[in-house]
């Protein structure tokens, strides 16, 4: 795992650079003392710690970047955990996905919380990517990643499954499929069947979801979901709410 620390002081580089290697012995730490070094570097990381108030390019500028990188490719969005001495960034943190926010001076027991965060998504992540179903669609069986499905939608006999690569309809009962998928996928209302990881927003009666559909959330489950939704998270599930 290749993790990221941009900050322009020496200290506070190193500190967090330690930290990450006490929790992490294996992972390959590269630091960076400018926002402009760590974008020419062109390197992936799958966590990055960026300073906020650095000098010549803001640790916000930097991860605007990285986002900005990440949709040209098409690729998943990686964990950007902000650095700062100031409380008053965190809207702007929030506008480019940030996983979480520290303040200096550095609590080290609060890192290492959030650190582990970090490190339990990746594991999720990984998992999520290796995870597949078999579906029988035009008489031939199709492999589809779990982490490729946006959600699942009952059509009379046949189920409908909404994916990054387009719609897939197969005969089937909802029941079988909720069984199967497992906690990562919530039965939010008698006809849909939603990837957890796909959320980006959520009410007491709608579900939205990261390719723009809206799904009904049963007004009877919402307290349930909920819960579900956070025993997910709790365990490392990926969050895009």
């Amino acid at each position: 795992m290749k993790i990221a620390v941009c900050d322009d002081d020496r200290t506070t580089r190193e500190q967090i650079a330690s930290l990450i290697r006490e929790q992490e012995p294996d992972a390959e730490v590269v630091t960076f003392e400018a926002g402009e070094e760590m974008i020419k570097s062109q390197e992936n990381f799958a966590v990055s710690f960026l300073d906020v108030e650095m000098k010549e390019m803001s640790g916000i500028d930097v991860a605007k970047h990285i986002r900005e990188e990440q949709e040209k490719r098409g690729s998943e969005k990686s964990i950007i955990i902000f650095i700062t001495g100031y409380r008053e960034y965190m809207e702007d943190a929030f506008d480019v996905n940030a996983f979480h926010y520290l303040v200096k001076p550095m609590d080290e027991k609060k890192f290492q919380t959030v650190f582990n965060r970090a490190l339990k998504e990746v594991s999720a992540k990984h998992r999520q990517k290796k995870l597949s179903v078999i579906i029988k669609y035009n008489g031939m069986q199709k492999k589809v990643l779990l982490k490729d499905i946006y959600y699942i939608e009952s059509s009379n006999k046949k189920v409908v499954f909404h994916t990054k690569d387009g719609k897939i309809d197969t005969y089937g009962r909802m029941d079988d499929w909720e069984a199967e998928l497992g906690d990562s996928f919530y039965r939010c209302h008698r006809g849909y069947l939603v990837n957890l990881e796909k959320i980006t927003a959520y009410n007491v009666d709608t579900i939205d979801i990261i390719n723009g559909d809206s799904l009904i959330l049963a007004q009877k489950k919402y307290s349930d979901f909920i819960k579900a939704y956070m025993r997910y998270a709790k365990d490392g599930g990926i969050v895009n709410v």
